[in-house]
């Protein structure tokens, strides 16, 4: 299944690039995570991470500013996905039986619990907080000839940390929790311990202490004190 998964999803991104629309995404979600392998190839002591979902995520920074007309569900029909809606405000899926593709954007102030229509793509995006801290630092890596853009490796895994505690699902929390740990170990490993600390001392007080919370719960030492001591001079 999983190389499966794999040449579908080269071939969606395959597609995106030929009509313009990568530049215009961020992939998100457990794919991001395991194209970080190529981000972190060559470091031995990296945890090379597995495909176990579905789900691919991208996410659009900035949809008003989307100058491509694709209408994706037609790109991609013949692959043999097809339309989905889920919930009654009818926010679309892309569904296939080895992927599911969705497309996010941040919520902005309050939210409105209703899709963003992008009609230049075909398409609808699902509004969701906490997404800004991804899009705001974002790396490239190359796979097949193409430029991805992922969010930065500390910004995803501390976003997990974030909103596992938020996940009704004890599953899906672990899984969250579990990636971002091999994430920020794949980055210490990497020697870069200090992009850890910047893009912590970054967020606000309230989420520091919501990672540190959820560190401490599942015992998590390592990680907690490089964070802790983060924490304890920011204070001073």
């Amino acid at each position: 299944m999983e190389r499966k998964q794999l040449e579908l999803c080269r071939e969606v991104l395959r597609r995106f690039h030929a009509h313009g629309l990568l530049k215009d995404f961020i992939l998100v979600g457990s794919w991001a995570a395991y194209f970080y392998n190529e981000y972190f190839s060559g470091v031995t002591k990296a945890e090379r991470i597995t495909i176990k979902t579905r789900d691919i995520d991208f996410l659009i920074s900035n949809p008003l500013g989307i100058k491509s007309e694709v209408d994706i569900p037609k790109l991609l029909e013949d692959l043999g996905f097809l339309i989905v809606f889920k919930g009654s405000e009818g926010y679309i899926k892309l569904d296939h039986p080895d992927l599911i593709l969705e497309f996010l954007v941040a919520e902005k102030g309050k939210g409105e619990d209703k899709p963003v229509p992008l009609p230049r793509l075909g398409v609808n995006a699902t509004a969701l907080r906490f997404l800004n801290f991804l899009s705001d630092n974002v790396i490239k890596v190359k796979v097949d000839n193409l430029v991805i853009a992922l969010p930065h490796p500390a910004n995803f895994a501390l976003h997990k940390l974030i909103i596992y505690q938020r996940r009704s699902r004890q599953e899906k929390a672990d899984k969250d929790f579990n990636t971002a740990i091999s994430v920020l170990n794949s980055l210490i490993a990497k020697g870069e311990v200090e992009i850890i600390k910047t893009v912590f001392y970054s967020i606000s007080v309230k989420w520091q202490r919501k990672i540190i919370k959820g560190l401490e719960q599942r015992g998590e030492k390592d990680i907690l004190g490089i964070l802790k001591q983060i924490s304890t001079n920011n204070k001073k």
